[in-house]
């Protein structure tokens, strides 16, 4: 039996999904390395906080290095950073997509590149979950959510292409599409409108959504695959 620790990566692990996914995994005996702009350092020893803006050049590479450096593998890369701007198209700026592009795309781009690269630097392949929306392949009118459509919908593409391309090295793909979650974004749920946007009439929680990649990390016969955590958003178009 392989007792070998295994190491996650998580991005925008400072705060709410990133948060509970570095508990979660850490609760699994990894160790974790948790990434964010406004990361603290941790207590425990198995947790390495690496502050960074995933979408400056480079810190994709120096997270992975960290990583390495301290646990001399990794195992897992959770994509959780994101950012969701609500403006109809047209009045979105030049600087809104910048933001947004920044971190959804360049962002899991340039921290999947270099940690990818370690996994192939040894047997043992890998696994690589990215966090997505299901306003990619449910559009609703009620949600103005271009731009979060406009770069998770890369995410989707990525997810696919590279789980094929990986495949045959042991490296899985995944990603999660989401529906609303609770969250600094969405405390709260006046008049129950955001539960109402999703069949089930509730809105997601925060374990709903490390459930889901709790489920992919442990079914290694599933790559490519974007499991909607939505509420039946995704069934009831």
């Amino acid at each position: 039996m392989d007792t070998t620790q295994k190491v996650a990566v998580v991005t925008g692990a400072s705060r709410g999904i990133g948060a509970a996914v570095v508990k979660a995994y850490r609760e699994l005996g990894y160790a974790v390395t948790a990434t964010a702009r406004s990361i603290q350092p941790s207590s425990d020893p198995e947790v390495l906080a690496v502050p960074g803006d995933v979408a400056e050049p480079g810190t994709g590479a120096r997270i992975a290095e960290a990583t390495m450096d301290r646990f001399g593998r990794i195992d897992t890369l959770v994509n959780s950073a994101g950012i969701f701007v609500a403006k109809p198209f047209t009045e979105c700026t030049d600087d809104d997509y910048e933001l947004v592009a920044g971190v959804n795309l360049y962002g899991t781009f340039s921290v999947s590149r270099s940690v990818i690269s370690a996994m192939l630097s040894r047997d043992g392949g890998g696994h690589v979950v990215n966090i997505s929306t299901s306003l990619v392949d449910n559009a609703d009118a009620r949600v103005t959510g271009a731009l979060a459509s406009l770069t998770k919908g890369g995410l989707n593409a990525v997810t696919k292409s590279l789980a094929i391309e990986y495949a045959t090295r042991g490296i899985r793909v995944n990603a999660v599409a989401l529906g609303v979650i609770r969250s600094s974004m969405h405390p709260t749920d006046p008049g129950g409108v955001q539960a109402a946007l999703h069949p089930v009439n509730r809105m997601g929680e925060v374990d709903d959504v490390v459930r889901a990649i709790l489920y992919l990390e442990r079914a290694p016969f599933v790559t490519g695959e974007i499991s909607h955590v939505d509420g039946g958003q995704s069934a009831g178009h």
